[in-house]
């Protein structure tokens, strides 16, 4: 039987408790975001910003994760990215220039959604980020007036990426983070490109999709 790609990148879900505290920690969170900083973005071209809320926010280890966001607390949050998405918007209409702004939209764990902005010189820094398979598929849930298109997210790895044991802390880490990536380069669902890294010497990677992710604008 072949693996899944899910099945490669599967991890454990710790629950979650104290919602109400969770519930302040959003509304923290959206009140720090909510205003686009229009001088730190004319400075540094780009700008975005993540659903910074713990327990969310934590670096994952031991191949385990939070639970996604459920009811009250998925609608917070979502509220909140379309919010903040429509207040950046006003303020960069204000620029009278081109800019890049566009939801990234995580069905499966809305606790992952960005807004992410650019302009100028890094007005195409994005365009690359998640590789587009070109299917016609209707946005899962309710559009808020914008225009989405299907992504996905994916995991890429060469054999660059197959280390050298004394990189590890234990033969055991090594093995397993072998096995890891050979899974990946083994996968019938693996896309393999190839291009020149900065010796010109040509790699080939192998990229497997992680995850759907929605960009809306």
């Amino acid at each position: 039987m072949v693996e899944t790609s899910s099945e490669i990148f599967m991890k454990r879900f710790k629950k979650i408790r104290g919602h109400k505290r969770i519930w302040r920690e959003i509304d923290h969170w959206f009140d720090r975001c909510k205003d686009l900083d229009l001088e730190y973005l004319k400075q540094n071209q780009r700008d975005y910003i993540k659903v910074w809320v713990p327990p969310y926010q934590n670096i994952s280890i031991l191949n385990s994760t939070f639970e996604p966001p459920k009811g009250e607390t998925r609608t917070k949050i979502v509220n909140g990215i379309f919010t903040i998405y429509e207040r950046w918007k006003s303020q960069l209409d204000t620029l009278n220039e081109p800019y890049y702004l566009k939801v990234w939209y995580y069905p499966h764990d809305v606790s992952k959604n960005q807004v992410v902005c650019a302009i100028g010189e890094a007005l195409q820094f994005y365009d690359n980020t998640f590789f587009n398979p070109n299917k016609m598929q209707t946005f899962p849930e309710n559009p808020r007036n914008l225009k989405w298109e299907l992504h996905h997210q994916e995991i890429h790895v060469s054999e660059y990426d197959l280390e050298e044991p004394e990189m590890f802390a234990s033969m055991e880490d090594y093995r397993e983070h072998t096995r890891w990536v050979q899974r990946i380069m083994q996968h019938p669902d693996a896309r393999i490109t190839k291009s020149l890294n900065s010796e010109n010497k040509e790699i080939t990677y192998y990229s497997l999709k992680e995850c759907d992710v929605w960009i809306g604008g």
